[in-house]
């Protein structure tokens, strides 16, 4: 295997991880409106994540970082025909970032409602937009012969990804709800088990029908492999939830997720960007990489910070991996 191929595979890997953690993160935002019944509530869930979330976006600046240096073509092309949607997600989690910070620096209910707000939409917004630049991705857009995108940024609002942006939107709160059944105690974990079994039969229609559509346009065996073990594990999460077992229903939400990614990158293997003009024009593991010395330089450096950072971020979830209620909130101090 050529080292172009193994950071694609890796690339892949980053994607996969972010998806998994950043996936009930933003599902979790999510709930702060569709869940909680009042602020204690929504305490709760804000603390469920609150050791975690910044870690969690790591994955993504890691990916970014990769594919920049890995893969310079792709990046460029990407972040300039997709700029305004990546923008806006780049918005939103500066945003969502500063809410989670600032959300308790004051008592005011106005300003707390303020911010719990802005938590709500740039969960939400990220988790739709997401799935719809990675529809277009595998779907292919408009490059041209210089390896530039030449379309706007209507053809991006595409039905397939727009379908892709239900799906990840469905299925990043679906990974949340359980999540927070997972991590609370009391009434809110009940209506947690609740609410996730209606959101998780909306995700089993779509994206049993976004991975049928990708699997009809550019599957093979494999993928067909993988297509079923993403919605074989989506089902048993379901019955999982429903009988109780909150960590058997975590593990296989989050195994739908990492199934569904590897689909979507086993389809667009071996390019990284195809083109809708002209195959030819495709962005590819091969014409779009840096040099071979430049890969061999980042997988040393791989090799050694990966571990490191991977046991650190175990620990994290480890030390902070108790359930919590209402009956755990402190009254606030200012």
């Amino acid at each position: 295997m050529e080292l172009h191929d193994v950071w694609f595979v890796l690339i892949a890997v980053l994607w996969t991880g972010y998806f998994f953690l950043e996936g009930f993160d933003f599902g979790v935002g999510i709930l702060t409106r569709l869940l909680a019944r009042d602020r204690a509530e929504k305490r709760v869930l804000i603390n469920t994540i609150g050791p975690v979330w910044d870690g969690n976006e790591v994955w993504l600046l890691t990916a970014g970082g990769a594919t920049f240096a890995a893969f310079p073509e792709w990046y460029a092309t990407l972040f300039s025909g997709f700029y305004l949607p990546l923008l806006l997600i780049l918005v939103c989690l500066i945003v969502r970032g500063v809410a989670f910070e600032y959300r308790a620096k004051r008592p005011e209910e106005n300003w707390q409602r303020n911010w719990e707000t802005a938590i709500f939409w740039t969960s939400l917004l990220p988790a739709f937009l997401w799935g719809v630049a990675f529809g277009n991705i595998v779907h292919g857009v408009k490059i041209d012969a210089e390896f530039e995108y030449v379309g706007n940024v209507w053809d991006l609002l595409n039905p397939y990804a727009l379908l892709g942006g239900l799906v990840t939107l469905t299925l990043f709160t679906f990974h949340g709800t359980v999540f927070t059944a997972l991590k609370t105690v009391g009434e809110i974990r009940e209506r947690a088990r609740r609410l996730a079994l209606r959101v998780g039969l909306v995700t089993a229609v779509l994206a049993s029908a976004f991975l049928l559509w990708t699997q009809a346009d550019r599957g093979d065996g494999t993928s067909l492999v993988v297509l079923t073990v993403a919605v074989a594990a989506l089902v048993v999460a379901l019955l999982a939830n429903r009988a109780g077992r909150e960590g058997w229903a975590f593990t296989l939400s989050g195994l739908t997720i990492v199934a569904a990614v590897a689909m979507l990158f086993l389809t667009l293997f071996p390019n990284v960007m195809p083109s809708t003009l002209d195959a030819d024009w495709s962005l590819t593991v091969t014409n779009a990489s840096s040099s071979p010395y430049t890969l061999k330089i980042m997988t040393w450096l791989a090799v050694i910070a990966t571990p490191v950072v991977l046991l650190y971020q175990g620990w994290t979830y480890w030390v902070f991996r108790k359930r919590i209620g209402t009956q755990h909130i402190a009254d606030p101090v200012h």
